[in-house]
């Protein structure tokens, strides 16, 4: 009773920003939560179809948006929580909530009452006397909720639903054993010699994961999302690297007497054939057909043609590269031949050979909070003059949550920035923004609270946090992220923040990474750890020299995934499959990309994005969005770089105008064209 009565996420919070009171959530907060915010809003839904007042856009739309409140609140925090700082508790009711909420969620979409009204508007939207975004919001709701199912008849609409719940079920299901065999299968070793190669700050983190563990005198090293470890570049045991390998590509099919049962492979059968099932009802071809209608490219073939364009240059690129790499095994007198745990390890050699390049000896350059406060903040200031400042007083969810208040340049208020940055055994794999609390200035809520994750990992205490250079990129385009979600400025909650096109989400984040090498973000954070030197500008130049170097294979293991998720959604309702290996080396055969020695980025047992992640059917939006990225970067370099001037257009025209609008409409609006796909072609090596 008590926690009803007091529950926080019944009213708005009174924090600075609206920031979720943590202090005070407890688990026992949530299930009431949901409960009251679900029942809340059909009681909402079901007043707008009640009344017998014809639609108008402020009695049917408008009361829509306004309706939901208390349960975006409590989906905001507890989906943040569940995947940054899970517990039993969480990942149980998550999995409790996933077919419940999928039920909600159809009860509203599929309200025939409803839908008639949203209908009516649409036909008479022309002579609605309405603003732009307005105008748009009532094209968004026809058209999702016609995509949804709402003019099903109700035997198909009952079928709907049943394939909706069941795949909420799955999809949380998946994500659940991912974790667990994340942490099951970490790699444990018990000589520190066996971690030779890596520096005295990854061999104290791993020290310290194991102290986590209980593992008195052990070492553990965390496992990551993609196939691909970090720790692969550096390792000097070979059989090591093997095991590390051989650990991120066991997750997800793990079924033994020992009672672990974690086997994915059923549940990608069920969740591609279900979703083919439901594509067919809703009638498409198949899944991708389905998602691609609502998205800006639109048809599958559109998505192919780029992918499959891109594919043959890469993989005739990455078998150069192997050639180089197997020149050196062989003059080292390896007498081996490369495997896939050899790659990234090799790889550093030819960059060393060819370009002097050492990623290893960026690193002290690159601590932590100086690549948070000197580089990323930095670059926000000088081209959106945004500050940020550091709220030790706001507490976030966990105690490695830090929060920072976002002022503008004339000291308004902007909202609140939340960094988690440290791996930990309750956190989801990889990296990601979340919203807790969205821009609307319908809900006179003037600011955004966003958050990003990354899984960085931990040293001892009084040791620096020293990153990789892909660290250092990942939280630049995390930022990228956090950036629009503070920036966006929307009228209604549907177009708040990165409420846009799926294949359109990474293009802002993408952008934001240009400035991790912009010579004066650069020399502002890249400072050695001990002496406060500024990075070498020879170790600056190496790199830049050596950009396209390992493309092939960057390329070929992300396109590899992009077209194995493309393939697993091509497929009709009518096709049967059993064995998701043999599926999958068929699919990559098919496309060229079947090289052992190049694994596929994430095999489909730990598909995180496409099977539980919400890009099914949608992995391609990352190369979609880079050719936008790629323009946008020679746009930048041809008119001043990193200036105020260039930050207000870009934020004006682009970053600021969330899902207000078209996204390529909004591109063409600030490019004054269509992106061009050649500077990608460029990047990549892919001429």
């Amino acid at each position: 009773m008590a926690s009803t009565a007091n529950n926080p996420f019944f009213t708005c919070s009174t924090l600075p920003y609206q920031l979720p009171p943590f202090a005070a959530i407890t688990d026992l907060h949530y299930r009431p939560a949901f409960r009251h915010g679900m029942t809340e809003q059909l009681a909402e839904v079901d007043a707008i179809t009640a009344t017998a007042d014809a639609p108008t856009f402020e009695n049917t739309l408008v009361a829509l948006e306004r309706s939901g409140q208390t349960l975006a609140r409590v989906a905001e925090v507890f989906f943040n929580q569940s995947s940054s700082d899970s517990s039993d508790f969480t990942t149980d009711l998550e999995e409790e909530l996933a077919p419940l909420l999928a039920a909600h969620a159809d009860a509203i979409r599929l309200d025939p009452l409803l839908y008639e009204r949203i209908a009516a508007l649409h036909a008479e939207r022309s002579r609605l006397g309405l603003d732009a975004e307005s105008l748009y919001l009532v094209e968004r709701y026809f058209t999702e909720f016609t995509l949804a199912g709402a003019g099903l008849n109700d035997d198909d609409k009952q079928s709907l639903r049943e394939f909706n719940a069941r795949l909420s079920t799955l999809t949380t299901r998946f994500e659940k054993n991912l974790l667990c065999d994340t942490n099951a299968l970490a790699l444990v070793l018990d000589d520190v010699a066996e971690l030779d190669g890596l520096t005295e700050g990854e061999i104290s983190a791993a020290a310290e994961a194991a102290r986590e563990r209980g593992l008195t005198g052990q070492y553990v090293i965390s496992l990551v999302l993609p196939t691909s470890h970090p720790y692969l570049a550096s390792l000097t045991n070979r059989g090591v690297r093997e095991r590390l390998l051989a650990a991120s590509r066991a997750r997800g099919i793990r079924s033994d007497a020992a009672g672990a049962d974690t086997d994915n492979r059923p549940l990608v059968i069920e969740i591609t054939h279900l979703r083919a099932e439901r594509a067919r009802l809703l009638g498409f071809d198949n899944h991708a057909a389905y998602v691609t209608a609502d998205q800006t490219a639109k048809t599958p073939a559109a998505v192919w043609n780029l992918l499959a364009r891109l594919a043959p240059a890469a993989a005739r690129n990455a078998l150069l590269e192997q050639a180089d790499l197997q020149a050196v095994i062989d003059a080292d007198g390896g007498g081996f031949e490369l495997a896939a745990w050899d790659w990234a390890f090799y790889t550093e050699k030819v960059r060393r050979a060819k370009y002097d390049v050492d990623t290893a000896a960026m690193r002290p350059y690159f601590e932590l909070e100086s690549v948070l406060a000197n580089g990323v903040f930095f670059a926000a200031n000088r081209l959106y003059g945004l500050t940020f400042t550091a709220r030790p007083d706001l507490v976030g969810w966990h105690p490695d949550s830090r929060v920072f208040e976002v002022t503008a340049e004339d000291g308004s208020a902007v909202g609140l920035y939340i960094g988690d940055f440290y791996t930990r055994d309750s956190k989801r794999g990889g990296a990601w923004m979340n919203a807790l609390v969205s821009q609307s200035s319908l809900l006179g809520t003037d600011t955004s609270v966003v958050c990003n994750n990354l899984n960085v990992s931990k040293p001892a205490a009084g040791q620096p946090t020293l990153l990789t250079y892909d660290q250092v990129t990942t939280l630049f385009h995390e930022f990228g992220h956090a950036l629009h979600g503070l920036l966006a400025r929307a009228t209604y909650p549907k177009f708040s923040g990165t409420n846009v096109y799926r294949d359109f989400v990474e293009f802002p984040s993408q952008v934001n990474e240009m400035w991790m090498l912009w010579p004066d973000v650069l020399a502002n954070y890249a400072r050695h750890f001990e002496t406060n030197e500024q990075m070498p500008q020879q170790l600056v130049d190496r790199i830049q020299a050596s950009s396209a170097f390992n493309e092939g294979f960057l390329t070929s293991e992300y396109l590899a995934a992009a077209l194995l998720d493309q393939a697993w959604h091509r497929m009709d309702a009518d096709t049967i499959v059993t064995d998701v290996a043999r599926f999958e080396a068929d699919a990559l055969a098919s496309v060229g990309l079947d090289n052992p020695a190049i694994p596929t980025r994430y095999a489909s047992t730990y598909f995180a994005h496409t099977f539980s992640g919400g890009y099914d059917a949608g992995y391609y939006s990352y190369i979609w969005s880079e050719v936008l990225d790629a323009d946008t970067v020679e746009w930048f370099k041809e008119n001043g770089g990193l200036t105020r001037a260039n930050g207000d257009r870009f934020r004006n025209r682009l970053l600021g105008v969330g899902g207000t609008k078209d996204p390529l409409e909004a591109y063409r609006h600030w490019r004054g064209r269509p992106a061009d796909l050649q500077p990608l072609l460029d990047r990549r090596g892919l001429n």
